[in-house]
């Protein structure tokens, strides 16, 4: 009588390609673990055995037998496969609290300090610095780090702009396009103390204070096309030492071709007398970058390999090893030059300053 009233289990019929993938689960040592235990409880299902028999024989509960019989024939093989969503905790922190923290992250500032930190933001909402660093993690707030902009304000940027990036973009035939400019005061430092050498396990060292000996300026022109530097050295960056640097590219570059030189907006560049020279010399055609746009210029970033190549780490008792090791930088560079390739159309850098410009509108309006 006790067994007519036991409850009998879902019968399982498998299919060959069911027993078969099972079989591989079951045998499987990559897999996980569950995934393994489910397969020999659908097996054992299949040869016949009830959920009790099967729970004594792999240590489990009958009612977890039970579950994933079901759950496979409702779902087939791929029903072993996923586990139910789970409730989790119940948040410790309020909707309230989280938005608190990002109104005042974006819209406030502590009494004593110019941004907020995980410490002086727990305190003033009154939760743990690790709940905060949650929320501006899950928020993409990041009140430490701030970048720099300018919006440029040149009446006449648009019209320079399309100018140099049509250089760049669509140089003239039979003329010479180069970005010039100055790096002035670059300054020999010789550190106070020897580091030590890179060695495995640890990187070379040196100290963070240092003694001047002396400065030198560099004067340039970059190739755009060939990646080629005409370069000049002096003490001084006066409208006499930039006059000077023309005429040693008018002496370095073929005579019958035209020079379309861009530079920036230094006053030495302006100068009368500089404006005489060029008058007298029709073949130079001068193109200013806008206000504030010396990144327009293409020499620029040879100046950032320069210094981070040749300046940031060197070593220097005087100025005339400064100018010896920026010389041969140089002369490397130009025994295998690589221009650099202009990519930037003028319409993409007008519309991204065009947006600047509203979204600056938009919160001083706000």
């Amino acid at each position: 009588m006790e067994n007519e009233s036991m409850r009998v289990a879902r019968p399982v019929i498998l299919q060959p390609e069911q027993r078969s993938l099972l079989d591989q689960y079951r045998r499987g040592r990559s897999l996980p673990a569950r995934w393994v235990e489910r397969a020999r409880i659908v097996l054992r299902a299949a040869d016949g055995l009830q959920d009790q028999q099967i729970a004594e024989q792999l240590g489990i509960t009958p009612e977890k037998v039970a579950r994933w019989r079901n759950r496979f024939l409702d779902g087939g093989v791929a029903a072993l496969q996923k586990d139910a969503p789970r409730p989790g905790r119940t948040p410790t922190i309020s909707q309230t609290q989280v938005q608190q923290v990002i109104e005042k992250t974006t819209r406030e500032k502590p009494a004593n300090a110019t941004h907020w930190s995980t410490r002086t933001m727990a305190v003033a909402v009154g939760i743990s610095e690790a709940s905060v660093r949650r929320i501006w993690h899950a928020h993409g707030l990041k009140p430490h780090l701030v970048r720099t902009f300018k919006v440029r304000n040149d009446l006449h940027f648009a019209k320079k702009l399309e100018d140099i990036v049509g250089l760049y973009l669509n140089p003239p035939e039979h003329a010479i396009v180069l970005a010039a400019d100055e790096k002035s005061q670059m300054q020999a430092l010789d550190r106070t103390q020897p580091g030590l050498p890179l060695k495995k396990g640890r990187c070379g060292t040196m100290t963070h204070d240092y003694k001047r000996n002396g400065t030198a300026t560099l004067f340039a022109a970059l190739n755009t096309l060939s990646g080629k530097v005409i370069s000049m050295w002096d003490d001084r960056h006066r409208h006499q030492e930039w006059l000077r640097f023309l005429k040693v590219i008018d002496a370095r570059t073929p005579p019958g071709k035209q020079l379309h030189l861009i530079v920036d907006n230094y006053a030495t560049h302006k100068h009368p007398s500089v404006q005489k020279w060029l008058t007298r010399h029709p073949r130079f055609q001068i193109h200013f970058t806008p206000t504030s746009s010396s990144w327009l210029n293409m020499v620029e970033r040879f100046f950032r390999d320069l210094t981070q190549n040749s300046l940031r780490r060197g070593v220097f008792h005087n100025g005339g090893e400064l100018v010896t090791a920026i010389s041969d930088y140089i002369e490397q560079h130009n025994q295998k030059p690589k221009p650099f390739i202009w990519t930037a159309k003028a319409t993409d850098i007008l519309e991204k300053v065009k947006r600047a410009r509203a979204t600056l509108v938009n919160r001083h309006s706000a």
